[in-house]
């Protein structure tokens, strides 16, 4: 429900019900993951999406069903891979999904709006929902931040307590998905199934060369969703008219800038780091210092020539086999990019691969699942 923060927190704002479908749990070849949500307010405008298409109409209506009092306004519909019927309510891709579809009133559940406020607002957040239990607490709610502290309740201190620390450890890895605590707030007892779904700021990327390719690598980032910058030292062409899609641009020495930002604790192991500037004296400084951090990516502009003379410059500084080993250089997927459009697409495919351990092969190559278990 958290993915649809910006709309939901608008529905929220005119204090009418709506119902949300957030899928819980998924098996096989799902085509979204858990936390992805379709929305339905009392006028039947819809928001989101939980199959891709595959069962958005059964979903859809069971939305209908709770807003209007037809149906439970808590429940978990299982749908699964249907081939006797091309038209029957099913998931053609082979996979399945429990979706949990809640009836809301802001006014009723305030800790939810509070949450969807957080979450649009860019702040991090966790909320923790009961989908399985027993009847008086299936759809109550916690709102945990980031600082441990929680709004809301489920009935009872402990419980509360256990199901926030639950809470707050994924929303600390940034994880979505379902955790189990014990009715009386032990780990024993009934158990409750909680939906935890976790909203962090988006990611980001950090791209250092003010150059035509970074104005397209800029594009493909915050296409993937991240808060992109571009660094250069060069202020003729760091200039913010160059790059209008970029959150922000900075003048100033690329590991400078990298130095300010880790001490300043705004970088993460999410961030992606692409080096463009194909020149020494700026990339062997940065690279020293950005593969000595733990970040999700690293890449560096440059052919192999220009690869193996820098990585001979980032050996003498001192840096280890183990960490020459995650510098993606020349940066990239094959694709056979030529065009700054083309070479900012390889560079985000790799990014996405690399995210999820895939090999950036064929699907039709692979033989593997086409959605992998993170």
């Amino acid at each position: 429900m958290l993915d649809l923060a910006t709309e939901l927190h608008r529905w929220c704002a005119r204090g009418r019900p709506f119902a949300v479908a957030t899928v819980l749990a998924t098996g096989g070849s799902a085509p979204r993951q858990p936390g992805a949500a379709l929305a339905v307010d009392e006028e039947g405008a819809a928001a989101g999406s939980v199959s891709g298409g595959c069962v958005e109409g059964a979903v859809y209506e069971l939305c209908r069903d709770a807003l209007s009092g037809a149906g439970p306004a808590t429940v978990v519909q299982r749908f699964g891979y249907s081939d006797e019927d091309a038209f029957a309510v099913g998931l053609s891709c082979g996979g399945e999904i429990d979706i949990l579809v809640q009836r809301i009133d802001p006014r009723a559940r305030p800790e939810i709006a509070r949450a969807l406020a957080d979450a649009a607002a860019g702040r991090a957040a966790a909320l923790a929902r009961v989908a399985d239990g027993p009847a008086e607490l299936l759809g109550r709610a916690l709102l945990v931040r980031a600082d441990g502290s929680y709004d809301g309740t489920l009935g009872d201190g402990p419980r509360d307590r256990t199901a926030a620390g639950q809470a707050h450890a994924m929303l600390a890895a940034g994880r979505t998905g379902t955790v189990a605590v014990g009715r009386d707030g032990s780990r024993c007892g009934r158990p409750l199934t909680l939906l935890v779904e976790s909203s962090v700021p988006p990611p980001r990327m950090l791209v250092f060369g003010a150059i035509d390719f970074a104005a397209a690598l800029v594009r493909a980032g915050k296409f993937l969703g991240y808060d992109v910058t571009v660094c250069d030292a060069r202020p003729v062409f760091a200039t913010a008219p160059r790059f209008p899609g970029a959150d922000r641009v900075v003048v100033e020495w690329p590991h400078r800038y990298l130095d300010a930002e880790a001490a300043a604790g705004r970088i993460d192991p999410r961030t992606a780091v692409c080096v463009l500037t194909h020149d020494a004296k700026f990339d062997v400084p940065l690279l020293e210092r950005a593969l000595r951090l733990p970040l999700a990516y690293v890449g560096a502009m440059g052919s192999r020539r220009t690869h193996l003379q820098r990585l001979d410059r980032l050996r003498a500084a001192g840096l280890s086999e183990a960490a020459l080993a995650r510098l993606r250089s020349p940066i990239g997927l094959d694709l056979g990019a030529r065009t700054p459009e083309e070479t900012a697409l390889s560079i985000a495919a790799e990014i996405v691969a690399l995210r999820y351990g895939a090999t950036g092969r064929p699907l039709r190559d692979s033989g593997h699942p086409i959605h992998a278990v993170a």
